[in-house]
C-alpha cells in the first residue's frame, strides 16, 4: 500500500543570524514554518564567520556543526552557507542527508573580479556535486545548475509564496500628491540601488519620497557609496535610508508606498516582487536573471536591466500621470488575488525533500503492493470505455498516404505516476497504433523497474523524476504529448492539483484517460455490521493530505470531469470495479491492512472495535473464505477539435 516517505524532520543551516529579513532568510524561515505546520519538525542553525568568501571561523562552525548531527539526520544547506566549503559538505555527505538550497550561484554576483568568480564557480560544483540534491527557488536558478553538472533528475524548483504582507493603502492619485516609493532589498551592487538614486535625482522636479529598506552593512562599502551619492545630489531630504526592517516595519513600509522599485541587475527569483504584489503594489524592475520571467505580468513594469534612463522614465511615466498609475494599482490589486501561498510552498517543498533525500525505511509506493495489484487492475478496465479510447487513438493518429514518403511520428503519450509502469504496459498492446510513451513520477527507483519492464514492449520509453505540483504539471508534460494518462492516482489529489491537470491538458490539446479511481464504495462478503462504518472511516481517510493538499479522494473523478468539461472536453466516465475472489487471499490481505492504517489513523479512540473487525476479516482472507469488490470508476475526456485548448 502508499505509505509516506515525507521527512519527520529537517535542519536548515544558513550563514549568520537566521531571523535576517532578506529574501533569502524569509524564504527559509516561511517555509520552516509551513513544514512545522504541517506536521514536520524544521529547526534553523545560523552559522558564525564569513560568507561567501570563508573564513576559518566558517569552516570550523560547518564542520561542528554537521559533525555533531546524528547519522542521516535530513539537513537543507542554504547555498551561501554551502557553496565554499565543498570539502567540508563532501566529508560528512555519506553519513547525512544534505540537500542545497539555491537562490542563485555565487559566483552571478554582480561586481566579483574574474578571479573570484572563478574561484566560487569551482567550489561550487564541487559542493554541490557531494549533496543528495538540489532544491532551487525558480526555474531559471535550476536551469542555470547545469552549468554546474548538476543532473535534472537531481534538481527540485519550490518557487516562494506571498501571503504575509497585507494590501497596502489604496488612497487615490491626484496630481501634485506626494508619492512614496519603496525598494526593499539589501544594499549591494547587484540590487543596485545607485541606479534608482541616481534615475531619482532627474525627477526632483515631480512630487516623491524613497525608502531603501535593507541592511546597509552587508556591504559595509556599497552601503556608504549609497549614503555618500544621496548627500551629493542633495537628496538627503528625500531618499530615506531605512536599514533591515523586522515583519511588522516591512509590512506597515509596504502598506504606506504607492510605488515599489526593484533595480536589481540580476535575480535567482526576485521574491519581493511577489510580496509587494501581494501588498497590492504597481511594481517597476528589470528584466535581469529570473526577473525576466517573473516579473512578467500585469501590474509590473520592466526595464532593460542596467538603463537608468528607462528607469527614469517609468518613474516618471507613472509620476506625471496619476489615472495611469491608478490602472496598474488596479492590476496590482487583481493579482494580490491569485499568487500562491507559503503553505503550497511549503508541501512542495516536503515532497521535493521526500524525493530526493528519502529515508532507508520508506518509500512512496511499495513495489510489492503495485507488482500484487497489477493484474486485478488489468481485469477491472471498462472494456467499453477502452473501445472509445482505441477508436479516438486511430482518428489522432494519422497515417500520411504512403506515396507522400512521409512517416507520422508515434503517438506521444504521457503518464502521471507512473509507478512500475503497469499502466503502460496494459495500453501498449491495447492500441493500434504507433506509440512513444513518457513515464513521469517522483521515485527514481520505481521508474527504474518502470524502464526495465517496458524494455519488452519494443516501443520507446522515457522516464522522467519529477514532482508533479499542480503548480508544475504542465510544464512537466511534454509539448507534443496527445494523451495524457494516470492509473489509480487521482483520489490522492487535492482540487487545485485536479484543477491544474484539466488546465494543462488543454493547453497540449491533449485527450485524457484516467483509471481505477476509487470511487468511496466496497462490499465484503460474507457481510458484517462494521463493513459501513469501516468504509466511512476509509473514505475520511480518503479526504486527508496526501502530499498534494488536501486529497479529493471519492470524489475525485466526478471534480475532474467538471473541470474538464469546462475546458471544453467531452468526458465518459465508466465503472472499473476489483472484484477479489477467495482466490486471491494475498491481495486481500494487503488491501485489508492499508485500510487498517488508514482507519487507526482516522478514529484512534474507536481502535479496539476496528481491530476485532479486521482480525476476523484477515482471518477470513486467509482461509479463502472471503470475496471484496471494490469500486473504481475509469474517465476518458476527449478534446472537442485540434484547435481546442
Amino acid at each position: 500500500m502508499a505509505s509516506s516517505d515525507a521527512p519527520k524532520s529537517v535542519l536548515f543551516v544558513v550563514p549568520g543570524n537566521p531571523d535576517q529579513n532578506t529574501g533569502g532568510y524569509r524564504y527559509v524561515r516561511q517555509i520552516a514554518e509551513g513544514l512545522n505546520d504541517i506536521g514536520i519538525t524544521a529547526s534553523r542553525e545560523g552559522l558564525s564567520g564569513a560568507f561567501p568568501l570563508v573564513d576559518q571561523q566558517a569552516s570550523e562552525s560547518l564542520n561542528s556543526l554537521l559533525a555533531n548531527l546524528a547519522d542521516g539526520t535530513l539537513v537543507v544547506l542554504d547555498g551561501l552557507a554551502m557553496g565554499a566549503l565543498p570539502d567540508i559538505v563532501a566529508a560528512h555527505a555519506q553519513r547525512l542527508r544534505i540537500v542545497a538550497l539555491v537562490h542563485h550561484p555565487l559566483a552571478d554576483e554582480t561586481g566579483l573580479p574574474a578571479s573570484t568568480r572563478d574561484l566560487l564557480f569551482s567550489a561550487e560544483r564541487k559542493a554541490l556535486a557531494a549533496v543528495a540534491g538540489v532544491i532551487t527557488t525558480s526555474p531559471h536558478t535550476a536551469q542555470r545548475m547545469g552549468d554546474f553538472d548538476v543532473p535534472a533528475k537531481r534538481i527540485r524548483v519550490v518557487e516562494p509564496g506571498a501571503d504575509t504582507i497585507s494590501l497596502a493603502d489604496q488612497t487615490e492619485k491626484v496630481p501634485g500628491k506626494t508619492l512614496n516609493i519603496l525598494c526593499v532589498a539589501h544594499l549591494s551592487p547587484r540590487k543596485a540601488q545607485h541606479q534608482l538614486v541616481e534615475a531619482l535625482s532627474g525627477l526632483q522636479q515631480l512630487p516623491w519620497q524613497c525608502t531603501l529598506a535593507g541592511s546597509t552593512d552587508r556591504d559595509a562599502d556599497y552601503g556608504q557609496n549609497i549614503r555618500d551619492l544621496v548627500q551629493d545630489l542633495g537628496l538627503g531630504n528625500r531618499i530615506t535610508l531605512a536599514g533591515e526592517l523586522d515583519d511588522d516595519g516591512l509590512e506597515q513600509a509596504y502598506r504606506q508606498a504607492d510605488i515599489f522599485v526593484l533595480p536589481s541587475l540580476y535575480e535567482g527569483y526576485g521574491m519581493v516582487i511577489d510580496e509587494a504584489q501581494a501588498a497590492g503594489l504597481p511594481i517597476i524592475t528589470t528584466d535581469g536573471g529570473a526577473l525576466a520571467k517573473t516579473g512578467k505580468r500585469p501590474g509590473i513594469r520592466q526595464y532593460p536591466a542596467g538603463d537608468v534612463e528607462q528607469l527614469k522614465n517609468c518613474l516618471e511615466a507613472w509620476l506625471q500621470d496619476p489615472g495611469e498609475l491608478t490602472r496598474v494599482t488596479e492590476e496590482a490589486n487583481d493579482q494580490a488575488e491569485h499568487l500562491r501561498h507559503w503553505a503550497q510552498a511549503a508541501r512542495e517543498f516536503r515532497d521535493a525533500l521526500a524525493s530526493l533525500a528519502p529515508s532507508d525505511d520508506a518509500t512512496v509506493f511499495d513495489s510489492d503492493w503495485l507488482t500484487l495489484r497489477e493484474p486485478a487492475d488489468h481485469q477491472a478496465r471498462n472494456r467499453a470505455l477502452m473501445a472509445s479510447v482505441l477508436a479516438w487513438t486511430e482518428q489522432e493518429y494519422e497515417t500520411p498516404d504512403p506515396a507522400s514518403g512521409r512517416h507520422a511520428p508515434p503517438l506521444l503519450i504521457t503518464d502521471l505516476g507512473t509507478g512500475t509502469g503497469s499502466n503502460a504496459r496494459y495500453l501498449v498492446p491495447a492500441l493500434p497504433v504507433p506509440q512513444h510513451w513518457v513515464l513521469l513520477d517522483q521515485d527514481e527507483s520505481l521508474l527504474a523497474q518502470a524502464e526495465e519492464r517496458m524494455q519488452r514492449m519494443d516501443v520507446p520509453v522515457e522516464t522522467r523524476v519529477c514532482q508533479l505540483t499542480a503548480a508544475q504539471l504542465s510544464g512537466q508534460i511534454p509539448e507534443a504529448t496527445r494523451l495524457v494518462t494516470a492509473s489509480a492516482l487521482i483520489d490522492l489529489m487535492s482540487a487545485d492539483w485536479l484543477k491544474a491537470l484539466a488546465r494543462a491538458a488543454a493547453a497540449h490539446n491533449a485527450g485524457v484517460l484516467i483509471v481505477l479511481t476509487y470511487d468511496g464504495r466496497f462490499e465484503l462478503s460474507p457481510a458484517e455490521d462494521d463493513d459501513h462504518w469501516i468504509m466511512e472511516t476509509v473514505n475520511a481517510h480518503q479526504h486527508r493530505e496526501k502530499g498534494a493538499g488536501a486529497a479529493m479522494g471519492p470524489d475525485a473523478t466526478g471534480y475532474l470531469q467538471v473541470q474538464l468539461a469546462a475546458h471544453g472536453y467531452q468526458v465518459s466516465l465508466a465503472p472499473s470495479p476489483w472484484r477479489l475472489t477467495p482466490k486471491q487471499p494475498a491481495l486481500q490481505t494487503a488491501l485489508l491492512e492499508g485500510w487498517q492504517q488508514a482507519v487507526f489513523e482516522q478514529v484512534p479512540g474507536e481502535r479496539e472495535r476496528a481491530q476485532r473487525w479486521f482480525d476476523r476479516r484477515l482471518a477470513q482472507a486467509r482461509e479463502r473464505r472471503l470475496s471484496i469488490r471494490v469500486d473504481h470508476q475509469d474517465l476518458f475526456a476527449r478534446p472537442v477539435s485540434r484547435g481546442a485548448g
